[in-house]
């Protein structure tokens, strides 16, 4: 296997993470939109999968100025594809 192929699916393995894809395509942006999208998921387990999706370059985090500050994620165009195969596996 690819190792390319097997980081891919040690990320997405993991609890939450498809989860957290979804739902950053269905319009969350703010940790606790995340939240809300996804009853059941403890905040430090949010929060890894955020960073490690940042990491893989599926989600990018900005720093919103105001006050207060706050942080909001984006799909990138990477994780707008994966989005749309993770929307495929539900139409079957």
């Amino acid at each position: 296997m690819p190792p390319e192929l097997r980081a891919a699916a040690g990320l997405l393995e993991r609890r939450w993470t498809m989860a957290t894809i979804y739902a950053c395509s269905s319009g969350a942006t703010r940790f606790n939109e995340f939240r809300q999208s996804l009853p059941g998921v403890s905040p430090t387990t949010l929060s890894e999968r955020l960073e490690q999706l940042e990491a893989a370059g599926i989600v990018e985090r900005q720093l919103v100025p105001g006050r207060p500050p706050h942080t909001e994620y984006a799909l990138t165009d990477r994780g707008r594809r994966l989005a749309a195969a993770v929307a495929g596996l539900l139409a079957h």
